[in-house]
């Protein structure tokens, strides 16, 4: 008969406790330790490696280092050049992002021999998907379990060359009794599925949960563990998407892909500077445009922004897409150094296109929108902006200026401003005019050109 206790764990980090503490000693999280019921284990064989050796370093021992191209370029891009035989993949989003779509369309538009086990939906509702977004591929199985140990004996039996877990917290180990989603239920069924992995060079892809802090639910330990970490993000109400890396063994984790969600799929996004500029000619004022850089990808952005005197008690600062607080930052610095009077004035930022850039360099842009609303002019649509506003007021120089520079002008841009302390050297590559600024005071030589110049768009 099997031995019976009750441990906790903390759901941050996977810290384990003979009782309930108020604050995990580990992570210094608060109130996650949970109850758990563990059984004596069941003897259970899983595929392991054999006993090795140590060799020199030099040693040419490098036999993992082939890669299956995926048909989908912006995931193959984002991995690093494909998918590294053997290596464990978590993606994690939100509910309905569009997780199982992405990885489901790449299975079924190769040519490999591929395994999708689906612990969530039912085989009828995969099939339906399936069918939706067009089956290229006959060799791709489709396998509704939830079991551990019987994936792995019928990814044993058909050999895939890849693997989807859709998703990790509702596989379950018969070693354990706990429900499925538990911390120890999460460590050991991804412990056994990186042993398959690494004994069989099957590459994995494994679909993980969010929790309300936008991480990936489950113990921290299990992005350790895993060889890379990507995250698909997007807002529902609009149609594009983002997969960023957070962690990547076998390359950068500075790239980004785009999706457009469409009725057939998802779509790679290879012009995203066109899908993020409007194509309205008013001449509209709190608007800019931003040349930025996703990962290694150069883009261009619109900024909007909207000053309004407040009718409430307390003024509102809000925005979307863009850090609120970096925007309080050059909101203090636009008051300081640039003499706006915005403490009574609500303010309000966006990013059109429902993007979520993490460039610094969009400070120059969000400056100019502000200071576009706030004096009420528009700011000519082929003018672009890129760099990085400082406390004192300074424009420090973005990253890789001349990628900027080139984009904004492949975009039909005529004009950029940049910061001069920027080491650039164009030559004659470009015909764009660069405006080099040094502090936020001169932003005000734009007012004075629209004011010139109303009707310049």
């Amino acid at each position: 008969m099997n031995k019976v206790k009750t441990e906790y764990f903390c759901s941050n980090c996977g810290a384990k406790s003979t009782k309930w503490i108020g604050k995990c000693p580990s992570c210094g999280e608060w109130n996650t330790y949970n109850e758990e019921v563990v059984y004596s284990q069941k003897t259970i064989q899983h595929p392991s490696h054999a006993a090795s050796e140590a060799l020199p370093i030099t040693a040419d021992t490098i036999t993992h280092d082939r890669r299956l191209f995926l048909p989908d370029s912006e995931l193959n891009k984002v991995l690093g050049g494909g998918l590294v035989v053997g290596s464990v993949v978590l993606v994690g989003g939100e509910p309905g992002i569009g997780k199982s779509t992405l990885l489901l369309q790449n299975m079924l538009h190769t040519s490999y021999h591929g395994l999708y086990v689906t612990g969530e939906e039912s085989r009828s509702q995969v099939q339906l998907r399936a069918k939706r977004i067009g089956i290229r591929n006959e060799h791709c199985y489709l396998l509704p379990e939830n079991n551990l140990e019987h994936v792995l004996e019928q990814a044993q039996k058909l050999k895939p060359e890849f693997m989807i877990i859709d998703s990790i917290q509702t596989m379950e180990s018969n070693r354990l009794e706990s429900s499925p989603g538990s911390v120890t239920q999460v460590k050991e069924c991804t412990t056994a599925l990186i042993k398959f992995a690494k004994a069989y060079d099957v590459p994995i892809f494994i679909v993980g949960h969010i929790n309300k802090d936008g991480n990936i639910a489950g113990p921290k330990v299990l992005e350790h563990m895993v060889d890379v970490v990507l995250q698909f993000e997007g807002e529902k109400n609009f149609y594009y998407r983002t997969l960023r890396t957070f962690k990547n063994r076998f390359g950068s984790t500075h790239e980004i892909g785009l999706y457009e969600m469409t009725k057939d799929g998802l779509e790679a996004v290879q012009n995203p500077s066109e899908i993020l500029i409007s194509e309205s000619t008013d001449h509209l004022s709190g608007i800019a445009i931003a040349s930025a850089i996703e990962g290694n990808t150069p883009m261009l952005v619109e900024v909007q922004a909207l000053i309004s005197t407040s009718i409430y008690g307390t003024p509102q600062k809000n925005t979307t897409g863009y850090d609120m607080k970096r925007l309080g930052m050059l909101l203090a610095v636009l008051e300081k150094r640039g003499g706006l009077q915005l403490a009574g004035k609500d303010v309000f930022v966006n990013i059109a296109g429902g993007f979520k850039p993490k460039d610094t360099a969009l400070d120059l842009a969000v400056c100019a929108a502000i200071m576009s609303s706030y004096f009420d002019f528009s700011i000519p649509k082929h003018i672009a902006f890129s760099g990085e506003i400082g406390l004192s007021g300074e424009i420090r120089p973005p990253f890789r200026p001349d990628s900027r520079v080139f984009e904004a002008e492949k975009l039909g841009l005529s004009q950029i401003y940049l910061s001069a302390f920027s080491k650039i050297d164009l030559g004659d590559h470009t015909q764009i005019n660069i405006h080099m600024v040094r502090t936020i005071d001169d932003l005000y030589l734009l007012k004075s050109a629209s004011m010139h110049n109303p009707g310049t768009g």
